[in-house]
């Protein structure tokens, strides 16, 4: 029976031409052919749109483009642009003399290329790199009285202390403690309300367990001591935009950093969800933060994007951003995706109480993996280190 086949990578791709038993030529002949890339090139004058259609035609490709561009009718256009690897970096090549700012548009193309064909193999922290052959488990450690989930079960240091350890045990590869809700609706604490919330249990478990603990704030005080007590990243909700002081500290720690994409504060994120583009909106909101960062002093090499699910979005965006995760891929950093127990898996599934969502949880951590994110924050970390590992040996060539 005939049937077509699914080749999500070049590794995919090699394999099957290496089974049929191509010749090593043949098959750095024929890799390219396999995986027609499409890219959303926005806002391009039709002159530059026409001359794109053009030459990509000529290499044997295409590009989508809107009506009226041929009669340069119109003032803009969205450009989509449909090939091999090899059509396109052919097209980069035909672009470098052309005009009307196509040659900047070549490069921007071939750094895409690079990054979807080389992902980043590894995290830099602030005291060690976290490989990312395989996909990491971010443990989630609420000290608060009112997180959605579990808010006030580990609120003393006992308890977040007993809790942390347990994770660690059953394979997360981080731990990130929360001493502020960030649940929809939630009021901002102070700074110093934090840090007493933060600081003993950090301190407790700086020098228990082996794996880096990750601070989820946006402050650059509260950021500033919890690094010089042990932690080595910072997972800031707000992208940057709540704290541009907090950049500078990751850069002067050299810890990692995660970068969220947000509208608005806890307080009132869903009271506008809308969005005229949303994973358009997300990929310029995550790049601008990601500029932050990088004109801070911080280096590539520490940043990871989230695109937020549950943080300005409605059900019908959260479900989208899980379909379309690996559009975020050309950024060119690894992505987190924080789906555990949130609201929009109640609503699909009926299940009122955060607890009861483990099933609905591991359906959207599978497909996130499947889609390329590599940090996964979990409340239920051993049976979604179950789920982790199950989808990534599905969707990887070889076991790690």
């Amino acid at each position: 029976m005939i049937r077509p086949l699914i080749l999500r990578s070049t590794a995919e791709a090699r394999r099957e031409l290496e089974r049929i038993g191509v010749d090593p030529a043949g098959i750095a002949r024929m890799l390219p052919k396999l995986e027609p890339l499409p890219i959303l090139v926005p806002g391009l004058r039709p002159a530059a749109a026409n001359i794109l259609k053009q030459e990509l035609l000529s290499l044997g490709g295409d590009a989508a483009v809107a009506r009226g561009t041929v009669a340069c009718s119109i003032d803009r256009t969205d450009v989509l642009l449909i090939g091999t690897r090899k059509q396109l970096s052919g097209l980069c090549a035909k672009l470098a003399q052309q005009p009307f700012g196509l040659a900047a548009l070549a490069e921007q193309v071939r750094q895409l290329l690079a990054t979807l064909t080389t992902p980043r193999p590894a995290w830099r922290l602030a005291r060690r790199e976290l490989p990312l052959q395989r996909p990491l488990i971010m443990g989630i450690l609420n000290v608060t009285p009112d997180s959605f989930s579990d808010g006030g079960r580990f609120s003393t240091v006992e308890t977040a202390v007993a809790h942390a350890l347990q994770m660690v045990e059953q394979g997360a590869d981080i731990i990130d403690i929360g001493a502020e809700s960030t649940r929809p609706g939630a009021p901002l604490v102070a700074p110093d309300e934090e840090l007493r919330r933060l600081l003993p249990v950090l301190e407790a478990l700086a020098g228990r367990i082996a794996v880096p603990i990750s601070i989820d704030t946006w402050k650059a005080p509260v950021a500033e001591a919890a690094l010089k007590a042990g932690a080595e990243i910072i997972n800031d909700i707000s992208g940057l935009t709540f704290d541009p002081a907090l950049a500078q500290v990751a850069a002067n720690h050299r810890a990692g950093l995660v970068l969220m994409h947000t509208r608005g504060t806890p307080a009132t994120m869903q009271q506008d969800t809308g969005y005229q583009d949303l994973l358009g909106e997300i990929a310029d909101f995550l790049q601008a933060s990601l500029q932050a960062a990088l004109t801070a002093g911080c280096s590539p090499e520490q940043l990871v994007l989230d695109p937020g699910i549950g943080f300005g979005k409605d059900t019908t965006g959260n479900l989208e951003i899980l379909r379309r995760l690996p559009e975020l891929a050309g950024l060119g950093c690894p992505l987190l995706v924080g789906s555990s127990r949130k609201r929009f898996i109640g609503t699909v599934l009926e299940r009122e109480k955060p607890e009861d969502r483990l099933f609905g949880t591991a359906a959207t951590v599978a497909l996130a993996v499947a889609h390329g994110a590599r940090i996964l924050r979990v409340h239920d970390v051993q049976a979604m280190r179950d789920v982790v590992d199950m989808a990534h040996s599905i969707i990887s060539p070889t076991i790690d």
